[in-house]
Parts: C-alpha cells; sequence; structure tokens
C-alpha cells in the first residue's frame, strides 16, 4: 500500500508521496513512487504511482522508453504531446496495457491493480492534474475538487477537506499535505518514509521544489507534535 496526494492551486501544484511498499510484514521495502519528467522552459510532468509495483514500475519504464525513442511522436512520448489532456491520455493507455498484460500472466485471484496522478504544465497551457485508474480512464482536479489522492487516502483526507482551496498558498499547501500524511503514518503501517515532496509553481515549467524527507527529520517531528497538541487542546476545549 502506498499513499500519495497532490494540490492543484491557483499558484502551483504540491504532490507529496511516501516509498513503502508492503508485500508481507516480513517484506517490506522502500520504492521511489514519484517521478519527474522536465524539458525546463518548456514543460514539467510529474507522475506519482500506487499498487502493483511490477505494474508502476514497467509502465515507468516504457513511459521513459518512448520519450528516448528517435522514432518518438506527439502520440506515443509524454514530453512530446501536445497537450497534458494527450500526457494523461498516454500514460492511462500504457498502464491499462501494461496492467492486462501482467494479469495475463497471472492467476485471476493475483490480479494486478495500479493507479497515478499525472500532474503538470507545458508552455502556453494550463496546469493540469489527473487521476488516472487501472483501467486507463481517468479524471481530472478542478476548482471544486483541487486535490487527488491515490493509495491509502482516507486517513488523510479530513484535513485536506478543511482546508485545501484553491486559493490555498504554497506554503499553507505544504503544510497540509505533510500533516495528511501524518495522519497516514500513524493510522497505517503500510504507509512509510522517506517521502518525497515536490512543488511547481504556476508558468515556472520545472520543479520549483524537491525534497527528500527521511525518517527523524526534525523539522517533520516537530511539525506532528505540534499538530498532535492542537488537536488534543482543541479536543479539550470542545463541550458537549
Amino acid at each position: 500500500m502506498t499513499y500519495c496526494v497532490g494540490l492543484m492551486l491557483n499558484e502551483g501544484m504540491v504532490m507529496l508521496s511516501d516509498t513503502r511498499t508492503n508485500a508481507g510484514l516480513d517484506n517490506i521495502s522502500t520504492y521511489k513512487k514519484m517521478f519527474t519528467f522536465e524539458d525546463p522552459g518548456e514543460r514539467v510532468i510529474v507522475i506519482m504511482t500506487a499498487g502493483s509495483l511490477s505494474v508502476t514500475q514497467t509502465t515507468i519504464a516504457q513511459l521513459r522508453e518512448a520519450i528516448e525513442d528517435p522514432e518518438a511522436t506527439p502520440d506515443t512520448s509524454i514530453l512530446l504531446a501536445p497537450t497534458l489532456l494527450k500526457v494523461a491520455e498516454i500514460v492511462g493507455n500504457q498502464l491499462a496495457a501494461v496492467r492486462a498484460e501482467i494479469d495475463h500472466k497471472l492467476s485471476a485471484a493475483q490480479g494486478a491493480s495500479a493507479s497515478m496522478i499525472v500532474a503538470g504544465q507545458r508552455k502556453g497551457g494550463a496546469m493540469r492534474m489527473f487521476l488516472i485508474y487501472p483501467e486507463g480512464n481517468f479524471i481530472e482536479a478542478t476548482e471544486d475538487a483541487p486535490f487527488l489522492q491515490i493509495g491509502e487516502h482516507k486517513y488523510g483526507k479530513p484535513i485536506l477537506d478543511r482546508v485545501v482551496k484553491p486559493t490555498t498558498s504554497l506554503s499553507d499547501a505544504q503544510k497540509a499535505v505533510l500533516l495528511s500524511m501524518d495522519s497516514t503514518l500513524r493510522s497505517n503501517l503500510s504507509v512509510g518514509m522517506p517521502l518525497d515532496l515536490a512543488v511547481i509553481e504556476r508558468d515556472a515549467l520545472k520543479v520549483t521544489l524537491r525534497r527528500r524527507i527521511e525518517a527523524g527529520d526534525p523539522q517533520f517531528r516537530a511539525m506532528s507534535d505540534a499538530w498532535s497538541t492542537a488537536l488534543r487542546d482543541g479536543f479539550a476545549k470542545i463541550t458537549i
């Protein structure tokens, strides 16, 4: 299991992923789940993954292979696609194809599943963010729903519902996704550190902030402790 979250705001986009994979209590590993594709000044794309590692890693590998293909076209390469919608279509089609191929090799009881968040902006275009389902179809973040989640999302959703709006600043957005992740880490052992954080400012056409947060990070721990204290104090003040 995993947890990834992406926020699309007026000022830009904020994305956060964990790195834990869990195939049983005695088989816990760390794998990167956030992947960046950049042509600085022209376009930036960030993909976050959740689900079967065999599906997600194969999909990312094939997307990279298509980028490096000297005969790549706008229909096959996410760095040549004319729009972010086309990027989502390419990623969705690749994800569905890989999932179908791996499913065919497995028994019905072991069917592989995966989902992805694709976010980015191209020169002259708007920022866009999509949640791509295992079947390859997708939904898009909007002003009414400015954040998307994949993986073990239920524990971290309440704070996002309460505080995240399109007008939320990038600094507050980073705080929101980190507290959302903190709630998930406390409630589900299948989600774990280190964490990968990325910020893309509007029209920057590159990742403007990239951070790896390791276990024991003093800044993250201080924020987590402060949030716990605020919740306890708030709870104590409520009367029934």
